[in-house]
């Protein structure tokens, strides 16, 4: 009888203890899935996105914050698609290096961009048109032809490869190239006759024109390129990204809330201009 009480005494304790080891297990392999749906790639939803100094396209306002066209058009594009934006405005050097690394998933950034050939998926959708002039003095003569650039001295913008063009320049012997370091710089060198000619994209230096004195400053175009979301390929999610992006950016197209989808046209280059880097 001892025996058979101390039994039916003990049961319901073994039962109380499996039903908390129960517990316990169960709150452990719900805590594992929560993780592993925290790092799967499908669910993720903050995006880091490098910008850079690019107005008015691109650019970081006196408040530190990220603004221009292809910031806004990225802003409503992440929003359709379903993913919140982390903005770190870097150099373009930097840039480089961290969609190689994967410490950025994507730059609001130019197609055809040689040294990210292997480390990047673009997107199939380019929002905005950008070109590449050759900017001068009035008392220079406009830049018709690549062979003009022979013999004379080329201001360029550290860090920009633009397109690969500087490689081309890097190589010939007789044009001489100085850098400057933002577009503003690169005016002012110009102005003061420390080069031929510069080289730099449209839109930034259209939007700085506004000194009296920048009056001299004429324009050639040399070259236009394409923007596009540059997703970095060390994430495993970059596929998946371009196309959410993608889709996104064609429904809000239909509905009005962003440009129409441009198609896709050989680019304008200037004659002369090298065959390996059109």
């Amino acid at each position: 009888m001892r025996s058979c009480q101390r039994y039916s005494t003990d049961l319901p304790r073994g039962a109380w203890a499996l039903a908390g080891l129960f517990v316990v297990l169960v709150g452990l392999f719900y805590s594992a899935l929560v993780h592993a749906d925290d790092q799967d790639p499908y669910s993720m939803k903050a995006v880091r996105v490098a910008y850079v100094e690019f107005p008015p396209i691109t650019y970081r306002t006196a408040e530190g914050e990220p603004a221009g066209e292809f910031v806004e058009i990225t802003r409503k594009v992440a929003a359709e698609a379903g993913y919140e934006l982390e903005f770190l405005y870097l150099p373009v050097a930097r840039t480089y290096l961290y969609l190689k690394d994967g410490t950025v998933d994507l730059w609001l950034g130019l197609s055809a961009t040689p040294v990210l050939k292997e480390a990047v998926l673009e997107s199939w959708i380019s929002p905005i048109p950008v070109e590449l002039s050759a900017w001068y003095r009035q008392d220079t003569e406009p830049l018709e032809h690549m062979d003009q650039l022979h013999g004379s001295m080329v201001i360029l913008i550290g860090g920009y490869t633009y397109g690969g063009l500087r490689y081309w320049l890097e190589d010939q012997p007789d044009i001489r190239i100085t850098e400057a370091p933002n577009h503003r710089s690169a005016v002012d060198m110009l102005k003061r006759k420390r080069g031929d000619y510069l080289l730099d994209y449209r839109p930034p230096v259209r939007e700085m024109l506004t000194h009296p004195s920048d009056a001299i400053i004429r324009e050639s175009e040399v070259r236009s390129r394409n923007s596009a979301w540059m997703f970095s390929l060390a994430s495993s999610r970059a596929a998946i990204l371009r196309e959410a992006f993608d889709d996104a950016y064609l429904r809000l197209a239909e509905r009005g809330e962003v440009p129409p989808v441009r198609r896709f046209e050989k680019t304008f280059v200037l004659p002369g201009f090298p065959d390996e880097y059109r």
